[in-house]
């Protein structure tokens, strides 16, 4: 048995399919864990989501930005954006049941007998993992409820960007969704940065949030991230595992083997589809 995961995939499943061909992967045997944001960007985005859909236990997703986006799209509560090429996602037939599947997908995935966490953008240095389980969790059980749609709501936004203890439940749950999917730079004092998208060393008072000191998960544990292209698939910390290699932007698609660490990458097959 192997364990691949893979960085964003955005709707480019030409990739996917080539990189599971090259590693032989066989859903009775092997593991396919994602870092989120299976949509968006590439042109096939309904082809990915059913594809992870099929494979069952084979397959383990963490939602990601762009996942959680087209929960608020496919409900009519914001826009779709020509750029996301979702249109044939939207106009599917079995659109509802990709949409409660994506919804039981969790934020968080934590494989104890590895000491190896999964999150779209990372987790912020202040939290044990304790508290790490119990908020993502709470945000899964959010998601999971027949009103989830009044949280999908209220989750834009750039506020709360500090994890203060004063703020309520469904504050907490939004900190939660902006760290756990959007989160690549931190001030100082650990408040999120939204606005900077590009590597670390065009930053200035900002630092990623995987060199922030004391990072008490990262002493003991690997966390396998995405979100951040800019990055090209390197970290500066050895326990940070960064998988997003810009495929959708005409970079690469990563696999990362847990086995024995070894990257197996797919040039993407436009210059780009962004």
């Amino acid at each position: 048995m192997s364990n691949y995961f893979v960085g964003d995939v955005q709707g480019c499943y030409a990739e996917l399919a080539r990189l599971l061909d090259r590693v032989q992967f066989d859903p009775s045997r092997d593991r396919l864990w994602s870092c989120g944001d299976l949509v968006a960007r590439g042109p096939d985005s309904l082809k990915v989501l059913r594809l992870f859909r099929q494979l069952g236990d084979a397959a383990r997703v963490v939602l990601g930005n762009h996942d959680l986006h087209l929960m608020a799209v496919a409900a009519g509560l914001k826009r779709a954006k020509p750029k996301d090429r979702q249109q044939p996602l939207l106009d599917a037939p079995d659109l509802a049941e990709l949409i409660h599947w994506l919804r039981q997908q969790p934020l968080l995935r934590h494989l104890p007998e590895h000491q190896l966490l999964l999150s779209h953008a990372g987790l912020p240095p202040h939290w044990g993992l304790n508290t790490a389980l119990k908020r993502a969790e709470a945000v899964s059980k959010t998601l999971k409820r027949d009103d989830y749609l009044d949280f999908i709501g209220t989750m834009y936004g750039e506020k709360p960007d500090a994890d203060e203890p004063t703020l309520s439940k469904r504050d907490q749950q939004i900190y939660t969704v902006n760290a756990l999917t959007r989160m690549r730079f931190l001030y100082p004092d650990g408040r999120l940065d939204f606005a900077c998208k590009s590597g670390p060393g065009d930053a200035t008072e900002l630092r990623p949030w995987f060199e922030y000191p004391k990072h008490k998960l990262l002493k003991k544990n690997t966390l396998v991230f995405g979100h951040w292209a800019a990055l090209e698939g390197h970290s500066s910390h050895p326990n940070a595992i960064a998988l997003d290699t810009g495929c959708c932007w005409g970079g690469s698609l990563t696999f990362w083997r847990l086995e024995d660490r070894q990257r197996i990458e797919q040039p993407a097959l436009e210059l780009s589809y962004s």
